[in-house]
C-alpha cells in the first residue's frame, strides 16, 4: 500500500501539463495547451489541458481527470500502477515490498502479466551480466555491435540462457502463477502438460510502451542454423504489437523537441542511431507499419522520414507504409542510404554527426522518392511508365489535404513530363472510386438499418409514455447539472455580503431531491466538507469523488470558447462575466429547476387522476393540481420579469 502522505507528495508535484506531455505533444492557445486526442482517433486537437486547474479534458470523446487518471486510462493500469510511474517521474521514494502469491491472485490480468514481464527483463539482465555464458556469448555480441554499457543499461537489453526451462521455474520458485507466465508467452506448455521457455539462446531486446512498463520481448538468435533470425513476444493483453513502436519510450523528448520522427527497420538500428547521437528514431517492432503506429507518432510530430537499406526490392515492399503516412495527414520524405547498408552498420561506419548531415542532404520528398525509384526501373518502357504514373497517383490522391495534393500534382507533372490536368484527371478518379466503394458500403450498412429500424418502430408506441417521461428528466438533469455547475465554479463566492453561493444553494434546495446519482454525491460530498469546515474547490472534489465525479467535475470546469479580455475595447461592447452577476444566475437558475421539478409533479399528478376510482379522490387530486399550476404560474411570472432585463 502507498501512504496517504506519498500519494500527497505526488499529486502536489505532478503537473499535468508535464505528465501529458510525455505521452502527446502539446500547443499553448490561450490559459490552456491544446494537442489531438489520444484516447481516440482524430486530425483537428479537440483535446485540451489546462494548468490553472491541473486537469485534462477532451471534447470528442469527454474523456477528463487530473495526472493520475490520465496515465491510467492511456497506460489502462491500476491507481496504485500509475501513482508508481509518477513516483518514478518526479523521483519520489516509494516503499515497495515484493509482491505475494495473494497479491499477485487479487492483481488484475493486465497488472499482472507487467509484473512478470518486469521479473523477466530484471531476469534477462542479470544473466547478461552476471553468467558467464551471458557475458561470452551475449555481452560479446552487443559489444561487437559498438553498444556501450551505458546504452546497453538504457534499452535494459538482456541474455536467455540456452536452456529448456530456467526462466519458467526461477518465476515459479518466486511465486509467480504459471497460468500469468503462460499468458505473457514467456513460457509454453506442451500437449502433455510439460512447458518450456519461449526464448533460449539468445539475446534479448525488452519492448516499452510510451510509459517505459515492459510489455514484450525480441530476441535475436545467435546460432547460424537457428529459425527463426528474430522471435517475438505473441500478442497479449499488454502488447498488440501493431499499437507498439520499438524505441518509442527512449526517443519521444527527442520526437517532440526535433518536431521530426525516423522510422527505421530493426532494434539494432534504434540503439545505434540513439547511441550516435540520433535519438529521434523508432522502428515498427518487426511488423509492417499500421495506422495505430502512425497515430502514435502523430501524438508527437507530423513530419517523418522514412530510412531504407540500399535494396529496391525491400524498398518497393515498404512503399505501402509511405501511403499510410500520407492518408494520417503526415509530411513525409523518405532517404537510402547506400548499397548493401543498413543504419545500424551505416551511423557506424561514418558516425552520428555525418548521418545527419546526409539524412539532410539526401531527405527527399515522397514524390521524387517514388519517382526516381519506379522510372529506374521502368526505363523506356512505355507501359511500365504509365504504371509508375498511376502508383504516383494513387499515393497523392491518399492526401486528406486539396492544397497539399495540388502541390504534388504539380511536382509530378514536371518530373515526369505529363500533364498536371491529366494527373489530376486520373486522381479524381481513384477519389471517386474509393468513394463509391464507401458508399456501397454505406447502402449495405443502411439497409441492415432498416431492418433494425422496422423491428425497433413496431415498439414505438409502447416506448413513447416512456420517452415523454425520459424528456421531462433530461430538461431536470440539465437544471441539476447546472446547479452542480454553479456550486463547483462559484461555491466559495459571495453572492450577498455575508452569503456564500453553496450556503444560498443548499438552503434553496433543502427540500429537493436529486435525482441524477453523480450530482447528489456532489452535493454530499460539498454538504459533509462545509459541514467539516473544510474550504471546498475543484481539486478537493476530484480527490473525493468518484470518477464519474471527476469526470464532470472536469468537464463543467472547462469553457471550450472564452471572451477575450480586449472584446471591450475593440468593440465598445461591455458584456458582464458569469461572476459579476453571481446573484442573478444563481437565483433564476433555482428558480427554472423548481418550474420544472413542477411540471413533472403536475404530469404525474394528472396521470394518477385518470386512475383514480372515486369521486372524493379525484376532487382531492384536482385540488392538488390547482395549488401545484399556481406555484408554477408564479414562478413562470418572476422567471419573466427576471429574463426581459437580463437574456
Amino acid at each position: 500500500m502507498i501512504s496517504k502522505d506519498t500519494i500527497k507528495k505526488i499529486q502536489d508535484v505532478a503537473e499535468i501539463v508535464d505528465v501529458v506531455g510525455d505521452f502527446v505533444s502539446l500547443k499553448r492557445k490561450g490559459a490552456n495547451y491544446w494537442a489531438c486526442c489520444p484516447f481516440h482517433g482524430e486530425k483537428t486537437p479537440s483535446f485540451s489541458v489546462a494548468p490553472a486547474k491541473n486537469i485534462f479534458y477532451c471534447f470528442g470523446c469527454h474523456k477528463t481527470g487530473n495526472a493520475v487518471t490520465f496515465v491510467m486510462e492511456l497506460e489502462k493500469c491500476s491507481y496504485p500502477d500509475a501513482l508508481q510511474y509518477l513516483a518514478k517521474k518526479y523521483h519520489i521514494e516509494i516503499e515497495e515490498t515484493e509482491a505475494t502469491p495473494e497479491q499477485a491472485a487479487q492483481a488484475n490480468e493486465r497488472e499482472s502479466l507487467l509484473i512478470v514481464l518486469e521479473f523477466a527483463k530484471k531476469y534477462y539482465q542479470q544473466l547478461l551480466t552476471q553468467t558467464d555464458e551471458g557475458q561470452s556469448i551475449g555481452l560479446s555480441y552487443f559489444k561487437e555491435r559498438g553498444f556501450n554499457q551505458a546504452t546497453i543499461d538504457k534499452f535494459e537489453l538482456g541474455y536467455s540462457q540456452d536452456a529448456w526451462n530456467n526462466l519458467g521455474n526461477e518465476a515459479l520458485r518466486k511465486n509467480f502463477s504459471k497460468d500469468v507466465l503462460l499468458k505473457t508467452g514467456l513460457v509454453i506448455q506442451k500437449e502433455d502438460g510439460k512447458s518450456y521457455d519461449r526464448f533460449r539462446g539468445r539475446v534479448m531486446f525488452p519492448i516499452h510502451n510510451l510509459a517505459g512498463r515492459v510489455v514484450g520481448f525480441g530476441a535475436r538468435t545467435l546460432k547460424k542454423d537457428d529459425k527463426p533470425k528474430y522471435l517475438n513476444s505473441p500478442e497479449t493483453a499488454v502488447y498488440v504489437k501493431n499499437e507498439i513502436l520499438y524505441g518509442l519510450f527512449q526517443a519521444k523528448t527527442a520526437i517532440r523537441e526535433q518536431d521530426l520522427c525516423l522510422l527505421v527497420e530493426g532494434y539494432a538500428d534504434v540503439i545505434s542511431l540513439y547511441q550516435n547521437g540520433v535519438q529521434n528514431v523508432v522502428a515498427s517492432s518487426g511488423t509492417s507499419l499500421t495506422e495505430n503506429q502512425i497515430r502514435l507518432i502523430r501524438r508527437f510530430t507530423e513530419n517523418v522520414v522514412v530510412l531504407y537499406d540500399g535494396d529496391t526490392a525491400g524498398i518497393k515492399a515498404a512503399l505501402r507504409g509511405i501511403d499510410l503516412l500520407l492518408a494520417q495527414g503526415l509530411n513525409v520524405k523518405a532517404v537510402t542510404l547506400p548499397n548493401e547498408e543498413d543504419p545500424d552498420s551505416w551511423v557506424r561506419k561514418i558516425g552520428g554527426e555525418a548521418f545527419k548531415e546526409h539524412l539532410a542532404k539526401n531527405a527527399k520528398d515522397f514524390i521524387t522518392f517514388k519517382v526516381e525509384l519506379l522510372l529506374a526501373e521502368a526505363q523506356n518502357d512505355p507501359l511500365k511508365k504509365a504504371t509508375v504514373i498511376r502508383s504516383i497517383v494513387e499515393s497523392i490522391s491518399k492526401i486528406p489535404d486539396a492544397i497539399k495534393r495540388s502541390v504534388f500534382y504539380k511536382q509530378c507533372s514536371e518530373l515526369l513530363g505529363i500533364g498536371e490536368d491529366v494527373l489530376v484527371t486520373e486522381g479524381n478518379k481513384i477519389v471517386l472510386n474509393e468513394q463509391k466503394k464507401i458508399d456501397k458500403q454505406q447502402t449495405e450498412l443502411a439497409a441492415q438499418q432498416s431492418k433494425v429500424d422496422t423491428i425497433a418502430n413496431e415498439l414505438i408506441e409502447q416506448q413513447l409514455e416512456k420517452q415523454q417521461k425520459s424528456t421531462i428528466d433530461e430538461i431536470i438533469a440539465y437544471q441539476e447539472k447546472e446547479s452542480i455547475r454553479l456550486l463547483v465554479k462559484y461555491g466559495q463566492f459571495y453572492v450577498e455580503h455575508d452569503l456564500q453561493l453553496w450556503r444560498y444553494l443548499f438552503d434553496e434546495l433543502e427540500e429537493i431531491q436529486f435525482h441524477t446519482a453523480a450530482y447528489k454525491e456532489i452535493l454530499d460530498i460539498y454538504r459533509k466538507a462545509v459541514a467539516e469546515s473544510i474550504g471546498v474547490d475543484e481539486e478537493y472534489l476530484m480527490v473525493h469523488g468518484s470518477p464519474e465525479v471527476q469526470k464532470i467535475v472536469s468537464a463543467l470546469l472547462f469553457e471550450r470558447y472564452e471572451l477575450s479580455e480586449n472584446w471591450h475595447l475593440k468593440h465598445q461592447i461591455f458584456i458582464p462575466k458569469e461572476k459579476d452577476v453571481l446573484p442573478h444566475v444563481v437565483y433564476t437558475n433555482i428558480l427554472r429547476l423548481k418550474h420544472r421539478i413542477l411540471e413533472k409533479l403536475i404530469a404525474e399528478n394528472m396521470k394518477k387522476l385518470t386512475l383514480l376510482p372515486t369521486e372524493e379522490e379525484q376532487n382531492e387530486c384536482l385540488q392538488t393540481h390547482i395549488a401545484l399550476t399556481n406555484v408554477k404560474n408564479d414562478i413562470a411570472k418572476t422567471l419573466g420579469s427576471v429574463i426581459t432585463g437580463w437574456h
